[in-house]
């Protein structure tokens, strides 16, 4: 805390006393800043932040003189905004052209996420293929055929070099059952790109969930009601013999028999209206769709499974002919839908599955149901016997039931429900550490590490976030830097968070990627890049270390008691914030921190500055507080600039790119009659 000669905030009696007496005027307490936007205003914020950057087309985005960028509506979370893009070549949609950006409620970048690693460059977009060869190629990937919804030409860029491509997709089975297939085919070669299978498939409880009678919301017209819910668009459950809603004179639903289609739709709509609750109290996701929709749920797929597919979610039976409509079978097949409706799409390398698993985890906490129903814990399949082997998946020993526990190199090419083995690990690890204290079982690791978990609630957000930043070149190892970015933007003040996400996939042998953010001091900050490659973050995100204050005279190099918890002049957020000056008395304060700007990268310098004056010329400026970045003065401010409360200043610092550079602050004060000049929350953003 600063003393004397400061002077300190007076009020009332003591205040007038002191003023009347002739002395120098007490320092006026700065109000507090102005309020955070509200949501809407924040998205606005963010869409506008990020058109005004993607039409400066950084290098990150690696694009050429022919690509458009087109800006899908903008996600909230948790005080962070994402902004999804998609792209065009010579009006041709871009497959793996997709980006993120993420900015904070202000429209700050905070962080890009750029599925294409490369110019598209001079592509020509004229098919030597026909139409028609393509969609016989993609006919060709299923046993049989039921339609064929559509091919369209596209610009093909996750392979290792840009490619005209025909996209079709086809319905039909393949070996493993129902499919709905989306194939790329080379417009020149007529070779298969890629397969993308839309259906995707999960299995878990067909258990009663309770206790009864359980509550559902159904619909009323006249005198029939049916199992459809009146508040959430597509949420209904429907006998899959006919795509016909269940409907009924009275609204008492099944028989308590879990073998009855009915009764499997209770089950079943209970479960995706409590899904539903914990996305909107957890994550605060509007629906599964991000818009309040779902997908009609069917009941009576005559095998031993379920799915998602994109417009329905079907759920089968186990062997003994039990409906499998129970929290964690619905929640997964939901959360698939979730992964679909996230910027870049279903996730891919083996990661699908493991990120529905993480969602019917959730939902089973979330209801934290008795022991003889659903009851919470992380096993996928643990009520009855699926196929007569007990549980499917073990997310805290995968290898128990046969699938990794630790990552390879294999497993992205490994069987998708069995790739999941590495990914649920992590998530078990991340809610629970490796020796639970909540009842929960142990956990080894793959590095004989010890872990501390942070709980299921904090352990969904951070995935969730991380499936915001998603593109379609997902995999584990973006997973993870998406992951740590999450832990960043959801508790920008706290290190602890962070490293247990990074200890986590540590324990389950996801390596380091060059890109990956790290956190110091207790405030995270990126990597330094010696490219301008933006998945890993090397042209987002703030360079300042401990840029709030709120780890004290950490990072910074300032003159004695600048940095303050003073309560004289309040914070723009937290408690501390850097106070120059303010003595009434001849005096100098300086603030300055030393930072690496990657070459190649747009940076802006953005601060919050208050100042509070005693002078009352509005002529002359006795008291001042310059600002540079290396040698350059980018603003001066006195006492003529005194107002209530806070304002944010900003300044395009790019031409120091490729170098380090001092930020600094110094505040020079005359003899007499205070000017105290308060910075808060400051940034060197890149992008």
């Amino acid at each position: 805390m600063k003393l004397s000669p400061r002077l300190a905030a007076l009020t009332g009696a003591a205040a007038a006393g002191v003023i009347a007496a002739g002395t120098a005027a007490a320092v006026q307490a700065a109000p507090p800043g102005p309020a955070a936007p509200n949501p809407a205003q924040a998205r606005a914020a963010a869409a506008d932040s990020a058109r005004a950057l993607v039409a400066n087309r950084p290098a990150y985005l690696q694009a050429g003189s022919d690509d458009a960028f087109v800006q899908k509506p903008v996600i909230s979370s948790e005080g962070t905004q994402y902004v999804p893009y998609e792209r065009t070549y010579k009006g041709l949609p871009v497959v793996g052209g997709d980006f993120v950006l993420a900015t904070d409620s202000a429209g700050n970048l905070k962080y890009a996420s750029v599925a294409q690693q490369r110019p598209i460059g001079a592509l020509a977009t004229t098919p030597a293929l026909t139409q028609a060869a393509a969609a016989t190629t993609a006919r060709a990937q299923l046993k049989t055929v039921s339609a064929v919804e559509g091919t369209t030409l596209v610009v093909y860029t996750l392979g290792a070099a840009p490619a005209l491509a025909w996209e079709t997709t086809v319905r039909g089975t393949s070996a493993d059952g129902p499919s709905r297939l989306t194939v790329d085919v080379d417009a020149r070669t007529g070779a298969v790109l890629r397969k993308q299978e839309h259906v995707v498939r999960g299995t878990g409880t067909g258990a009663w969930n309770g206790p009864s009678p359980l509550t559902l919301n159904t619909t009323q017209s006249g005198s029939t009601y049916t199992m459809k819910d009146p508040t959430v668009t597509n949420l209904s459950c429907q006998d899959s013999a006919n795509n016909t809603t269940f409907s009924g004179s009275d609204d008492v639903w099944g028989n308590g028999t879990a073998t009855n289609k009915e009764t499997g739709c209770v089950d079943a709509l209970f479960s995706a209206q409590t899904e539903h609750k914990m996305l909107a109290q957890w994550l605060g996701r509007n629906g599964a769709n991000g818009n309040g929709g779902y997908w009609p749920i069917r009941v009576g797929l005559n095998d031993q499974n379920a799915y998602y597919d994109g417009s329905q979610v079907q759920i089968g039976k186990n062997t003994a002919g039990q409906w499998i409509g129970s929290l964690d079978v619905v929640a997964h097949e939901i959360g698939h839908g979730i992964d679909d409706n996230t910027p870049g799409g279903i996730s891919g390398g083996g990661t699908q599955e493991f990120v529905a698993d993480t969602f019917g985890a959730a939902t089973e906490w979330f209801a934290n149901e008795p022991s003889s129903y659903d009851a919470p814990d992380f096993l996928v399949g643990e009520k009855i016997n699926l196929v007569g082997s007990g549980p499917i998946r073990n997310m805290y020993n995968p290898s128990a039931l046969g699938d990794p526990n630790c990552y390879s190199s294999s497993i992205p090419s490994t069987e998708v429900h069995a790739a999941a083995g590495p990914g649920n690990h992590w998530f078990y690890l991340l809610a629970n550490g490796s020796s639970p204290t909540n009842g929960q079982p142990s956990s080894s690791t793959c590095n004989s590490s010890s872990v501390t978990g942070l709980g299921i609630q904090k352990a969904i957000k951070i995935m969730y976030n991380a499936m915001l930043l998603k593109t379609s070149s997902s995999s584990y190892l973006k997973y993870r830097t998406w992951t740590l970015q999450a832990a960043k933007n959801l508790y920008p003040g706290s290190c602890a968070e962070f490293n247990t996400v990074k200890a986590a996939w540590d324990a389950v042998s996801v390596p380091a990627q060059s890109g990956d953010p790290t956190c110091t001091g207790g405030t995270p900050t990126p990597t330094p890049s010696t490219t301008t490659t933006p998945p890993s973050g090397g042209c987002s995100g703030n360079k300042l270390a401990n840029p709030g204050f709120e780890s004290g005279n950490v990072s910074w190099t300032a003159s004695s008691g600048v940095i303050t918890t003073d309560s004289g002049q309040a914070a723009h957020g937290g408690s501390y914030k850097a106070w120059l000056d303010g003595y009434g008395s001849s005096h100098t304060d300086t603030l300055s921190q030393s930072v690496t700007i990657p070459a190649g990268c747009r940076a802006t310098l953005s601060f919050w500055l208050h100042i509070d004056s005693a002078e009352s010329t509005t002529s002359t400026a006795y008291d001042k507080l310059t600002v540079k970045a290396g040698s350059t003065t980018l603003a001066t401010y006195s006492n003529l600039n005194k107002a209530t409360g806070y304002v944010q200043r900003s300044f395009d610092i790019s031409s120091l790119a490729g170098t380090t550079a001092t930020i600094s602050f110094s505040g020079v004060e005359d003899s007499s009659l205070q000017t105290s000049f308060v910075v808060d929350d400051t940034a060197v953003t890149l992008s």
